[in-house]
């Protein structure tokens, strides 16, 4: 026969086995839906109560918006700190002693709560994200916990959040000691440093002494002159002033001793070098003019008239008072010149005093400054560990009254326990016992009965001594095994029937 009808005629003989064998698969079906529904019945259905929770940045982390998160790292990382918080023992410990053991707990004697229900509470909580987002991506998020009773349920959800909140504002706490005491020992360092580095400084403005203000005129202003350096500029000025006056008093002195001997010569002498001497200057203007009336008297005179007699008296006159003012004079441009030249070397001395002064202040400038430098940074470092101080004391003063973790409303369990209600589990038995009967029927069959739903026929006698008769006669003293239908497997029956042969 071919394989089509084979195909056609195979899920016929299927069900024309489970007809004539119904008891077979009809009892584990039964049996089945029994259990189910029994099952069922008594099974406790589980709650699963919802807490929504948000959760915030450290006010004193952002200067920008405080409570923000600057990073979505950092979001991130409180919420793993909040997720291995909440399944921690303690806080499970807590929570459980603080709703207390189920109505059905079988044995009271034992300490409560045990190891083991911890364990089951910390199976029965989870941490996850709204639907659509991301853990860690967001700042709500749900804490759930599962109970069979609706209440419990709800209440350990209530009393894992508040001990969650605990164990977060402890570990805050203990986060902030621990800052406390490395920012003291830092404050402390700094503040060594910097009394070791302002030691320097003062000891530094020690040396300099009067010159300080000079010393950080310097530091301050790299252009510009100083007091000190306007007073340097002031005294060479002063110095070539009196160098000058020695010097034309040095070249009227000469002059003027010719002048003595010669006193013509005073009428050539230049007025500039006479401004010294404002009696020696009218003299000589006397004297020239003596001479210019003398000169022309006698040019309408005789030389022995009065009046020219008269003028060459005054001029002879006015040339001894010339003589003697002469003296008079070098004495005094001699008194001059000491002066001048004590002047010039005072002021020698104290521009060599003041240049020195500038050069002790120009090598003192850079190690002033370094030093300034230094204790200015010794300074904003310790400022810096300071205010990291005080706001680790302010997370300290906060972790015991605020809280990182706030919650949205109250917990809630829905209108309906989750898994599949009583008639999903009453089908399901169905399906699996009716499967388990198939299989009952497919395994337990015996294929002499007629597995394609016809019965055995019984082989007539004469039929089976002609056979037998036949084989002898081929002289291979060996019967012909029977047909292999008779004798197959079950193993081999389902084979075939899920090939589509005929057995």
């Amino acid at each position: 026969m071919n394989h089509a009808s084979n195909d056609t005629h195979a899920p016929t003989q299927v069900l024309r086995l489970l007809r004539e064998h119904p008891k077979r698969w009809l009892l584990p079906a039964l049996t089945a839906v029994v259990l189910s529904g029994v099952y069922a019945l008594v099974r406790p259905a589980p709650w699963e109560a919802s807490q929504a929770l948000i959760v915030r940045n450290e006010a004193a982390a952002s200067q920008d918006v405080p409570g923000r998160f600057v990073q979505p790292e950092e979001m991130k990382t409180v919420q793993e700190t909040i997720l291995e918080l909440a399944k921690s023992h303690g806080v499970l410990s807590a929570a459980l002693g603080q709703v207390g053991p189920p109505a059905a707990r079988e044995d009271r004697s034992e300490a409560w709560p045990s190891a083991n229900e911890v364990a089951d509470l910390r199976d029965a909580l989870s941490l996850v994200p709204p639907k659509g987002a991301e853990f860690g991506k967001t700042e709500v998020f749900y804490l759930k916990v599962r109970d069979r009773d609706r209440p419990r349920a709800v209440a350990l959800a209530s009393a894992v959040c508040g001990q969650l909140e605990t164990a977060m504002q402890k570990v805050r706490d203990a986060k902030a000691q621990s800052m406390i005491r490395e920012l003291q020992k830092t404050v402390g360092a700094a503040e060594a440093d910097l009394s070791q580095s302002t030691e320097k400084l003062s000891g530094i403005e020690r040396e300099v002494g009067s010159d300080l203000a000079e010393l950080r005129l310097l530091y301050q202003s790299n252009s510009g002159e100083s007091a000190l350096q306007r007073s340097l500029t002031e005294i060479r000025t002063e110095l070539r002033q009196v160098c000058s006056a020695v010097k034309s008093n040095e070249q009227l002195l000469v002059l003027l001793k010719q002048a003595q001997t010669e006193p013509e010569r005073l009428v050539a002498m230049p007025n500039q070098l006479l401004d010294s001497q404002p009696a020696l200057r009218k003299l000589k203007d006397g004297l020239v003019e003596a001479q210019l009336s003398t000169a022309q008297l006698q040019g309408r005179m005789t030389a022995g008239h009065p009046l020219v007699a008269a003028a060459r008296e005054s001029q002879a006159e006015i040339r001894n008072r010339v003589h003697d003012e002469l003296a008079n004079a070098i004495r005094a441009i001699e008194v001059d010149l000491r002066l001048g030249n004590q002047k010039g070397a005072m002021l020698d001395e104290q521009s060599a005093a003041v240049r020195a002064r500038l050069d002790r202040l120009a090598a003192l400038r850079a190690p002033y400054s370094n030093q300034i430098a230094a204790t200015h940074k010794r300074s904003e470092l310790l400022d810096r560990a300071q205010q990291r101080l005080a706001d680790a004391h302010a997370t300290q003063a906060s972790a015991a009254t605020a809280s990182l973790v706030a919650r949205i409303d109250g917990p809630d369990t829905g209108t309906r326990p989750i898994g599949p209600g009583r008639a999903t589990i009453v089908l399901l038995g169905l399906a699996g016992g009716l499967f388990a009967g198939f299989g009952v029927v497919l395994l337990t069959v015996n294929p002499a009965d007629g597995w394609h739903g016809q019965p055995a026929r019984a082989v007539p006698e004469h039929r089976r001594d002609a056979s037998a008769t036949q084989a002898h006669a081929n002289g291979n003293g060996r019967q012909r095994p029977a047909s292999s239908h008779g004798n197959l497997t079950v193993q081999q029956a389902l084979k075939k029937l899920a090939a589509g042969d005929r057995v």
